[in-house]
């Protein structure tokens, strides 16, 4: 079983671990984090609960929950290149504003990005602020209402430039990864097809 140790922080303003009722999260000052964020119909609850109730460890639990999400379930709208649009220009222009953004894919239901919040804004009020306004946009797009997003993200701070390193490398290959091209740069709507601060 996935075990957690940590003492839940005590006010929204405060840094350190804390939980949104199902995952862990992880909020340092300035500390570049690993962020998924998925469809909320792009993998069943009780999925998720089963594989943390197994004795599997945080490695094995998300490498499940990555294979998963890339097989491509549900409605996997961000396929569309109108709403996968929508999420890219949105992370990009809060790049600067609220974090310094490093890398990022938009799969066809979920996304990837690697970042670091500035000074003054938590992890919580980064995702909140791309999830919010993108659902809007999107739902207006596909001429729907209700849920977009799932409610809670993946997240996992970096602890060191080779883990940088590694997330990179895996955020602009997962697309490869998952068969959807060749090479990295072929898929449209990520950091390596624009080659962003390279």
């Amino acid at each position: 079983m996935v075990n957690y140790n940590f003492k839940p922080r005590t006010q929204k303003d405060e840094y350190g671990w804390y939980n949104r009722g199902y995952l862990p999260h992880f909020d340092g000052p300035e500390r570049t984090q690993f962020i998924t964020f998925r469809l909320y119909d792009s993998m069943p609850q009780h999925l998720l609960e089963k594989w943390q109730t197994e004795s599997l460890d945080d490695i094995q639990f998300r490498k499940k929950i990555e294979k998963y999400l890339d097989s491509g379930h549900g409605h996997s709208w961000l396929r569309q290149p109108e709403i996968a649009a929508i999420i890219c220009d949105n992370l990009q222009h809060h790049d600067q504003n609220k974090y310094d953004l490093d890398s990022w894919v938009i799969m066809p239901n979920h996304v990837h990005v690697l970042l670091t919040p500035f000074p003054g804004f938590h992890l919580d009020q980064v995702e909140h602020s791309i999830k919010s306004y993108t659902a809007n946009k999107a739902n207006k797009v596909l001429e729907r209402k209700g849920q977009f997003w799932a409610t809670e993200c993946f997240d996992r701070y970096i602890r060191d430039q080779r883990h940088f390193n590694a997330v990179i490398r895996y955020i602009e290959n997962n697309p490869v990864k998952a068969r959807l091209c060749d090479r990295p740069e072929d898929w449209p709507f990520s950091s390596a097809a624009l080659g962003w601060k390279k």
